[in-house]
């Protein structure tokens, strides 16, 4: 308990942070300044660009903003734990931070499925492309990308909320999936409604996008080169990063329900990956495999280059 009452729950996750204080901190912290400079490279250029002014760069600038609010949910709340000699979170505070990490993980997927619908028509459907991704459909696509996650994990949160704690120590280094083994008893209506949700913004979703893609390269495969140089330049980056999440979502499926039997340094290892690889490798691929987004960012850093030369 704290001072005024509040719950307080242990961080488990950090293995010896005593010893390895200032490395955890140079770690996360060159990850935080990559995250956030990467990130907004991405933004900034769709947003500046006006030949980047199309569906497809749009959901690619909302997937780096939702990268951008979950690494600020994660790591100064990571970074203020390395320093401290206790690493703690009060319950409610733990439950938004759940809140966040999979809203916004949600987000991700079906930000994924609106890119893989607007490469569908791009690419099967060309003529009805300008009609149907017009710019009411991308709106009504990003509304429904952060909202729908947003409703179901609120009432995850406050299901969650009113369960009974029988433990005050979390096996991660943040609140995720682990949550659950501090309940004296994890509730069916419960377990079921994770399970609806996870249908409805995760496995559903990741269906009919390995089936739009499969839709897509079967025209491809039976067209010109130029369609299948579109394939390969537009798709390859976005199935690059829906691999990543579905790896990452199984991680975190794997965490949740295996969390008393794995060894702490194979659990510290696998909750790192699901806070660094989407967050830094999304812009990365999108920043070297999307031509249009590649020239661009040449230009800044080659521009920036002349000048410096120049003075």
């Amino acid at each position: 308990m704290g001072r005024n009452g509040t719950v307080m729950l242990n961080l488990g996750g950090l293995i010896e942070v005593e010893k390895y204080r200032y490395v955890y901190l140079m770690f996360f912290l060159v990850l935080f300044v990559l995250i956030l400079c990467s990130n907004c490279i991405i933004i900034c250029l769709i947003w500046i660009h006006r030949n980047l002014h199309e569906p497809m760069y749009i959901f690619i600038a909302a997937l780096s903003l939702n990268t951008l609010l979950f690494s600020t949910v994660i790591y100064p709340k990571l970074l203020v734990d390395v320093l401290s000699h206790q690493q703690r979170i009060s319950y409610s505070a733990c439950l938004v931070q759940l809140f966040f990490f999979y809203s916004l993980g949600a987000s991700d997927i079906m930000l994924l499925l609106a890119m893989s619908y607007d490469r569908y028509v791009s690419i099967c459907r060309p003529l009805q492309y300008a009609s149907t991704m017009s710019t009411t459909t991308v709106s009504v696509f990003l509304a429904l990308s952060w909202f729908v996650p947003a409703c179901l994990l609120s009432v995850t949160v406050v299901i969650q909320s009113q369960q009974k704690i029988c433990s005050l120590t979390l096996g991660g280094f943040f609140c995720n999936a682990t949550i659950g083994t501090i309940c004296c008893l994890f509730p069916a209506y419960l377990a079921v409604w994770i399970l609806i949700s996870l249908l409805i913004i995760a496995v559903f979703p990741v269906l009919f996008i390995f089936f739009t893609y499969f839709k897509i390269f079967m025209v491809a495969y039976r067209s010109h080169g130029e369609v299948q140089k579109k394939v390969v330049d537009t798709c390859l980056p976005h199935l690059l990063v829906l691999m990543a999440t579905v790896c990452l979502m199984a991680v975190d499926v794997i965490l949740g329900l295996l969390e008393s039997v794995l060894p702490k340094n194979v659990q510290l290892v696998l909750t790192i990956q699901t806070v660094v690889y989407n967050p830094l490798f999304n812009p990365i691929i999108y920043g070297v495999k999307m031509k249009e987004i590649r020239k661009h960012i040449s230009r800044l850093f080659c521009c920036n280059h002349v000048e410096i030369t120049n003075n």
